[in-house]
């Protein structure tokens, strides 16, 4: 019996998850979901269980609500390289869930390296 493509991604969201946990103990996670009309990043510190940092194109000061495209991404990644730096973190992992690293997951990755982000 065929898999649906929630199914798929679910699976793909734990195998990605549970490898990068055994690599990276102690780091802090940068998780990304992205939705069809919006994306959003947080920083989450597993081991406490809070949330350091958070950047969302629902934010009206980055100027992108109701785009969902490349640009938007890079806006918010950006955003949280600098929310990042106020919260004194430099170093984390990228956790791009069940999402395949092409166009807006990798626009927002490639936004918050340059912002100073180190993963």
């Amino acid at each position: 019996m065929a898999n649906s493509k929630r199914q798929l991604f679910l699976k793909r969201r734990l195998r990605v998850r549970n490898k990068l946990r055994k690599v990276n103990e102690g780091r802090v996670r940068l998780s990304v979901h992205r939705s069809n009309k919006n994306i959003s990043v947080q920083l989450i510190d597993d081991v406490n269980g809070v949330t350091l940092a958070s950047a969302s194109s629902l934010e009206k000061d980055l100027g992108v609500i109701g785009k969902n495209n490349v640009e938007a991404a890079a806006k918010v990644g950006m955003a949280i390289a600098e929310r990042a730096k106020k919260a004194k973190v430099t170093d984390c992992y990228f956790d791009r869930g069940g999402f395949l690293f092409h166009g807006k997951v990798k626009a927002l990755a490639e936004a918050a390296r340059e912002g100073g982000l180190k993963f």
